[in-house]
């Protein structure tokens, strides 16, 4: 299977890569954001490999680059990558390939943040950056994610990456915070899992367990599976964390009319 790269924006940085599964009829479709503390150091070669892993296993897998901090990125135009990458797919070549109906985003470290915002934009007012999204998420899957964007910001996470981001502290930008943190934005109607290793350093399992706390306190609910990793092994395709996410996306798209594709 090789990967489609479709730009969805001017910059170098604007793209997706849609990997197809076997078969021809729509397939659920799984969006994949990279992390990297959203800085231009790290890019969609973290997420290249979990989606080849999804469309073999039969999903339609989307990896998306984005305007990162030291390349462009930043606010506001970090998060309206998101938004417009995920806002393209009925655009793609072969998007009668996508089931549209059934989209999932999955993401590790600041891609968690960011699908976490993705699963949240119905939330947010007009005019925000996001705002209005064309193609709803029906479930997200937050791997080590940056979910308190105060809490990261306090910890100096990433050596101060929140405040990259934002342009700032959440005194300094708070409308910002307002608009971009997970836990003040957890949608309605959204499968939700987070899953943390206990043995991570570089984002504290907190993260994950403040989100599901924020959902609760909203009436939702959030799978959290807390696993014996670190930061990095949670993307790694041959490792256990990785198969508890597949097994996951598999068992949920398992529901639909025709999931044909999906290898069993």
């Amino acid at each position: 299977m090789s990967a489609a790269r479709t730009a969805y924006g001017p910059h170098p940085d604007q793209f997706v890569e849609l990997t197809l599964p076997a078969g021809r009829g729509p397939a659920p479709v799984v969006v994949v954001l990279h992390g990297g503390f959203w800085r231009a150091a790290r890019g969609v070669e973290l997420a290249r490999p979990l989606a080849a892993d999804l469309a073999a296993t039969g999903f339609a897998a989307v990896a998306v680059e984005y305007r990162r901090v030291g390349g462009g990125g930043g606010w506001p135009a970090t998060l309206q990558d998101v938004a417009a990458a995920l806002d393209r797919l009925p655009e793609l070549p072969a998007a009668d390939r996508l089931d549209l109906a059934d989209v999932a985003v999955v993401g590790h470290s600041a891609g968690g943040h960011l699908a976490a915002w993705a699963a949240g934009r119905a939330r947010l007012p007009g005019g925000a950056p996001g705002a209005g999204p064309r193609v709803p998420v029906t479930a997200a899957v937050l791997q080590a994610g940056v979910l308190d964007l105060e809490r990261a910001a306090a910890q100096r996470l990433g050596d101060g990456a929140v405040q990259d981001l934002l342009g700032g502290g959440p005194a300094e930008v708070p409308e910002r915070y307002a608009l971009a943190d997970p836990v003040r934005l957890v949608p309605d109607g959204v499968d939700l899992l987070c899953v943390h290793g206990t043995g991570d350093t570089t984002v504290p399992a907190e993260q994950s367990t403040r989100y599901a706390a924020a959902a609760a306190a909203r009436g939702v609910a959030v799978d959290v599976r807390l696993v014996p990793a670190d930061h990095m092994v949670l993307i790694d395709p041959a490792g256990d964390a990785w198969a508890l996410v597949r097994d996951w996306l598999r068992a949920r798209a398992g529901g639909g009319p025709d999931r044909s594709t999906l290898v069993p």
